[in-house]
């Protein structure tokens, strides 16, 4: 008996530990790395990025082929032209590894929901990749533009996204699960980061642009774009986009330039931002208070300014907090009045503070955002000087 119950114990364990029957080799794959998405009359345009495996090894000798290749297939809907596209590759699309998505700024204005159903829904689809949308040309043009240092443009894409908003505050990483949270959110607008191409785009797609010292097509984000429910209704400043960074406490580093007392100009580098927003209600109308905590450092003094008096780092405080006050001031005003919708969570902001008062103007929410009064009070401490006390302007020249 004692061998009947091995016997049956191995035979259940050969069924439970079949870990790899689903297995696929890495040479039946097509990893796709970058995903576009455009909208061509009634159907879908879709353009995947897929690289070369033999390009990007480092332990074999590269070619004059290009790192990726771009396959491209319409149909009605996007899974049909993904289906569709396997007539063409020689490989099924393997989504895993899939880095970005772009969404076509014509497919933007239509839209964005519809498209976005199919790569939230799909098990093969991980929800760590990020969205940003193509400005003044297609999905399929952007994908096609190959990048110099980064072999792969899809990683291109990612990382300046992700360096710019860290280093410079006018980009913001939105990934799907962020996006489509937003979305369903009708009380919320959403934002995504925008990419174009500075170049001839028929150019950008041959081998010579990584073969220049100069490269004459290049990828580059050109902001923040605005959604109103699901559709693009403009793409805001670099300015506007940096302030929209403020307000949703993402800066984590940047530059702000001041005027200096006499003539000139001094940069400073943002180390530090810290906002909070809080809602209130004042006899049952809507407000909210906006608290900006800034700490830099002076980067650049292009001006005469004696930086060892106290009155001189009060006068680059203060000038640098009415800069970025008057900015976002300015752009709380674009956004209330020419696109009204609130990008900003202030609905949530009211809504943490009391449930019930936002519950009687949440269904009016729409029309009273426009005429919410927005408080902004914005504090700067400048913490080093760099190695420079003082500008070399002010030292006396010698005779």
């Amino acid at each position: 008996m004692a061998k009947v119950h091995a016997i049956c114990l191995l035979c259940i364990l050969t069924l439970v530990l079949s870990g790899c029957w689903s297995k696929r080799e890495l040479n039946e794959l097509a990893i796709v790395v970058a995903l576009g998405i455009d909208k061509v009359d009634d159907e879908y345009e879709i353009s995947l990025q897929i690289v070369d495996p033999s390009e990007i090894s480092m332990r074999q000798a590269t070619t004059q082929r290009a790192p990726v290749v771009s396959y491209h297939s319409k149909g009605e809907t996007i899974f049909e032209a993904i289906r569709k596209m396997t007539t063409t590759a020689a490989r099924k699309p393997y989504f895993a590894h899939l880095q970005v998505v772009v969404l076509g700024e014509d497919l933007a204005k239509e839209g964005i929901s519809e498209a976005l159903d199919l790569i939230s829904r799909d098990h093969e689809f991980r929800k760590d990749f990020d969205v940003v949308m193509s400005h003044e040309a297609t999905a399929k043009e952007v994908l096609n533009v190959l990048t110099p240092i980064e072999k792969v443009p899809a990683n291109k894409m990612l990382n300046s996204l992700k360096v710019s908003e860290r280093a410079w505050g006018t980009t913001i990483a939105v990934n799907i699960d962020e996006l489509v949270t937003t979305l369903s959110n009708k009380d919320a607008g959403a934002l995504i980061s925008a990419i174009e191409i500075h170049g001839d785009k028929k150019l950008g797609a041959d081998q010579t642009n990584v073969q220049r010292v100069k490269t004459p097509v290049l990828l580059q984000y050109a902001g923040l774009a605005v959604f109103k429910e699901d559709k693009f209704m403009g793409l805001l400043t670099e300015g506007e986009s940096k302030s929209i960074s403020f307000l949703k406490d993402k800066i984590q580093s940047t530059i702000e330039i001041i005027a200096c007392p006499k003539k000139g100009t001094l940069s400073t580098e943002i180390t530090q931002s810290t906002t909070k927003v809080k809602g209130s209600f004042e006899h049952g109308e809507p407000k909210i208070d906006v608290q900006i905590i800034v700490e830099q450092n002076v980067g650049e003094v292009e001006c005469d300014i004696d930086l060892t008096k106290n009155k001189s780092i009060d006068y680059v405080n203060k000038k640098t907090a009415q800069g970025i006050e008057e900015r976002i001031k300015k752009t709380l005003e674009t956004i209330q009045q020419q696109y009204e919708v609130d990008v900003f969570g202030f609905g949530d902001a009211l809504h943490r503070t009391d449930a019930k008062q936002w519950k009687k103007i949440k269904d009016d929410w729409i029309s009273i955002f426009p005429d919410l009064t927005v408080d902004v009070h914005v504090k700067v401490t400048t913490q080093g000087l760099g190695t420079l006390q003082n500008s070399l302007l002010n030292n006396p020249k010698e005779e």
